[in-house]
């Protein structure tokens, strides 16, 4: 599986590139403002094709490029943050205006939007593009729809993870693209429209226990961690589940 990041200019946000393999389609996660036209060069560097693009959550800065970037390809949401997509700046509160200006073009409403495929919320999850099968997460707190993406396999990549990222038995790595749910030494604030810091403690709670503890964790802004380093020296994912 090729795994590519590229980082947007407003607010440094990650949009996540994964496909099969070279000169496949690719799914495209979170593209931010200004990510489109770093994507598309990664995009045609690596030889792919764009099939679809997925949000994590429906916060403006994960969202804003998705419709120059997906023309008409599914763009897919959950559905308790698709209400942002009318006017995500908007939906942003007091940041809204501010992050208005920061953008470098105006919102453009994707038209192919839709709610994630059931078959990416059961068992091990569905192919979102040929080859790259998601496992789509609830993980409410930051936004109420805020969701983790699952996907598993023999990653190629350009340095996007951990240099002590271990695999699996398979040789596999666990990989999950979060959003803001999870930082290096953090997590995704709860103050804005639709966070919930009760939600937030109880996501970290049910995930940490969940995912194994070699999980890649992919944020949307800041560096990849593994779940281990978070479990270990994370104040707020050690308070969460009770810990000193």
């Amino acid at each position: 599986m090729l795994l590519l990041r590229a980082t947007a200019p407003v607010l440094e946000t990650h949009a996540y590139v994964l496909a099969a393999e070279e000169g496949g389609t690719a799914v495209v996660v979170d593209p931010g403002a200004g990510a489109a036209p770093v994507v598309t060069e990664l995009l045609f560097r690596h030889r792919l094709r764009l099939g679809a693009v997925v949000i994590t959550h429906g916060h403006a800065d994960h969202v804003w490029d998705a419709a120059a970037l997906a023309g008409d390809a599914p763009v897919y949401i959950a559905p308790r943050d698709a209400y942002r997509l009318e006017d995500p700046a908007g939906a942003l509160g007091p940041l809204g205006e501010y992050f208005t200006q920061l953008a470098p073009t105006p919102w453009q409403s994707p038209a192919g939007a839709a709610p994630f495929p059931a078959s990416w919320l059961t068992g091990g999850g569905g192919e979102a593009v040929p080859g790259v099968v998601l496992r789509a997460v609830p993980a409410p707190g930051h936004t109420e729809g805020s969701t983790l993406l699952l996907a598993r396999g023999r990653v190629e990549t350009d340095g996007v993870l951990p240099a002590h990222a271990e695999p699996d038995d398979d040789g596999m790595h666990l990989v999950a693209l979060c959003g803001d749910v999870f930082f290096a030494g953090s997590i995704g604030r709860t103050d804005l429209p639709g966070g919930d810091a009760d939600e937030m403690s109880a996501t970290l709670r049910t995930l940490t226990r969940a995912l194994p503890p070699h999980t890649v964790l992919l944020p949307g802004h800041g560096p990849a961690t593994v779940l281990a380093d978070e479990l270990a020296t994370n104040p707020y994912v050690r308070e969460a589940l009770g810990r000193r």
